[in-house]
């Protein structure tokens, strides 16, 4: 028979499941009471912050870059607003047939799938990328029309940049292209990512690049809220952006179109430079290119053109290129020799028509010499025994401690990017320059000073050193630093000027900066640049050079071999009673400094002092080849740099 449990025993039994049951629910309500605390007081503001970055999303409001104008006001580079056809690739499962979709009723070329390949592949940081841009109204009507097939893809309006005058004066202005992947670890490394959110363009070159930040302004945003699809419902707040600042550059535009002209289909450059403030009038390089071709993202034709041509138009040839500066250093050899007492005033020396050193004989460019030549008389006809006397006389070391006080051979700080230090040689130079090729390389022989004197061997200068040069003897020994900044405008109109910057004064006397001075007067007047000159109704003051870029090793010169003519130079300023303009003009193989360099000069002041302009070309003075000095001697340069070492 079976037996049943007593009623006591049970219950007690009964009791304990209870009261574990209870207990069960109790620890889970004191756990869901904390989840609940956890949830709803402690991590209040982080779900709250999570649940409005659902609700509410931050658009970027990209600001209007500043517009650059000349120093009269004219538009160098402004912006305009044009209509773009985007595509977010992360919300489109086939970009081909999306694209071949679009060119149905959109003007789709293959340079545009390029370039929109090319930009998805530079510019990852971006969600959308263009396909198409500055859209005409129809257009955006026809695919607002069929915008419901294309998941992904919208028109947005975009800030452009405009470059009114083309390829004037683009070395110097620069331009803004797309930002690239680089170019966004360097905006992350300055830590201004934030600010730039929503910009799809940068400064590359030019002032476009150096004031990158005084152009950019400052990133707005508007607070919209959004559906769980991400489609904008409304708009909630907005911080506006604030617009870059304008800015005034001290270039004369109209100054830079007849200096330009000037040149022609010549290379060179030129940089004119108010000699007491430091400002930039113009600032040339030949040839020039198209800044307007990089805005949208220049094309692959455009580029191989631009940057396989053999006359590279991409290179600032004003800042970023050095060349020997010829005879155009002799007004600095002549300022070395009397304030370091190896000359005077008085001093004469024969010309016999050359000079031996080591076995080696070193020809003036006239045959026969100059007869009797003083400080004076050997800049006005460019005596090259003079020089390489005096050169032989001072040394390598105190004329580069000399004249490196007018900037040749550093930088001057032009505040323009990729400018090029040059070569100021040196013993110290050289064994630096050649530490890894042994002693025997880095040791400095005297044929190599000669050839410094009449500056040429391993001298080494760009048109913005020399212009500088030159306007700091103009100034009477003040060196300032060149600038093309000339003010700042802001959105309400204020006006902030930089003041001149003097970043030396040389040490030199006086008496032998206006002897100087003199000679280089006389220089347009009876020497080596007087046909240029002739008519002036001011008084200039320059010194001619013809630069060896080609060492013929005692063979004929070759003048149709156009790539091995020397460079054509000439430094000068005006009016010499009170100089308003300095200048340096290097022409590229363009030979003698009074055939080609001069008239170019004599255009620019003409411009610039009697508002004068030139529409044409400067003409080639063939007949000009005997008032030049001939500086280089036909392979003196190269032949003397290296007396001694073989």
């Amino acid at each position: 028979m079976k037996t049943f449990n007593e009623p006591d025993e049970n219950v007690g039994r009964f009791y304990i499941r209870l009261l574990a049951a209870i207990l069960f629910v109790i620890i889970g309500c004191i756990l869901l009471a904390l989840r609940l605390y956890s949830l709803q007081v402690k991590s209040h503001s982080h779900y709250l912050d999570l649940a409005e970055g659902n609700r509410i999303s931050m658009l970027p409001i990209v600001p209007q870059r500043g517009n650059i104008v000349d120093r009269n006001g004219e538009t160098l580079a402004r912006n305009f607003v044009a209509y773009t056809l985007e595509i977010t690739p992360s919300l489109v499962s086939n970009l081909e047939k999306t694209i071949d979709g679009l060119s149905e009723f959109i003007a789709i070329e293959q340079k545009d799938r390029q370039r929109f390949y090319n930009f998805l592949r530079d510019n990852r940081r971006l969600d959308s990328a263009p396909i198409r841009t500055r859209l005409s109204d129809e257009e955006v009507a026809r695919f607002m029309g069929q915008r419901y097939r294309f998941i992904g893809v919208d028109v947005q309006a975009r800030l452009f940049r405009d470059y009114p005058n083309g390829s004037l004066g683009s070395h110097l202005i620069g331009y803004i292209s797309r930002i690239s992947d680089h170019d966004a670890e360097e905006i992350e490394a300055r830590d201004e990512t934030a600010n730039y959110r929503g910009s799809m363009h940068i400064g590359k070159n030019g002032v476009e690049k150096s004031y990158e930040g005084v152009l950019h302004g400052v990133t707005g945003l508007e607070h919209v809220e959004i559906t769980a699809g991400g489609k904008v419902m409304r708009s909630l707040k907005v911080d506006p952006a604030v617009p870059g600042n304008d800015i005034e550059l001290s270039i004369d535009i109209e100054l830079q179109k007849v200096a330009e002209t000037a040149f022609g289909e010549r290379r060179g450059g030129l940089v004119a430079i108010d000699p007491s403030t430091g400002e930039v009038l113009a600032l040339v390089s030949m040839p020039t290119f198209d800044p307007n071709l990089f805005v949208d993202g220049i094309s692959s034709a455009d580029w191989k053109m631009l940057n396989t041509s053999e006359n590279k138009p991409l290179l600032n040839r004003a800042v970023a290129s050095a060349y020997p500066p010829g005879s155009t250093i002799k007004p600095f050899m002549a300022l070395t020799g009397l304030n370091t007492g190896k000359r005077t005033l008085t001093y004469k020396m024969g010309d016999p028509g050359g000079f031996s050193y080591a076995g080696h004989y070193f020809k003036d460019d006239k045959k026969g010499g100059h007869g009797s030549v003083d400080i004076h008389k050997s800049i006005v006809v460019s005596c090259n025994t003079f020089y390489y006397v005096l050169a032989n006389d001072l040394g390598i070391d105190t004329i580069a401690n000399f004249i490196g006080q007018f900037g040749l051979g550093s930088h001057t700080g032009i505040d323009i990017p990729d400018e090029k230090e040059g070569v100021l040689p040196s013993t110290a130079w050289k064994r630096k320059r050649f530490k890894s090729q042994g002693p025997r390389y880095q040791k400095w022989y005297g044929g190599e000073t000669i050839s410094v004197g009449i500056g040429q061997g391993y001298n080494a200068y760009t048109p913005v050193q020399m212009a500088s040069a030159i306007a700091t003897i103009a100034n009477d020994g003040k060196r300032m630093r060149p600038r093309v900044l000339r003010a700042v405008l802001d959105s309400h109109g204020q006006r902030q000027e930089p003041p001149p910057e003097q970043v030396k004064e040389i040490d030199s006397k006086p008496e032998f900066m206006a002897a100087v001075q003199a000679a280089l007067a006389d220089v347009t007047r009876f020497g080596t640049a007087t046909r240029a000159f002739a008519g002036a109704p001011y008084r200039a003051a320059g010194k001619t050079g013809t630069a060896q870029v080609y060492s013929l090793k005692g063979g004929q010169y070759n003048k149709s071999d156009e790539r091995k003519r020397d460079h054509s130079w000439f430094i000068a300023y005006a009016p010499v009673e009170e100089p308003k303009i300095a200048l340096a003009v290097m022409v590229e193989n363009g030979g003698f400094g009074a055939v080609s360099a001069a008239p170019i000069a004599r255009l620019v002041i003409d411009a610039f002092l009697l508002k004068k302009h030139a529409d044409e070309p400067a003409p080639e003075d063939t007949d000009a080849e005997s008032e030049e000095e001939g500086s280089n001697d036909r392979g003196n340069g190269v032949r003397a740099r290296r007396e001694g070492e073989t």
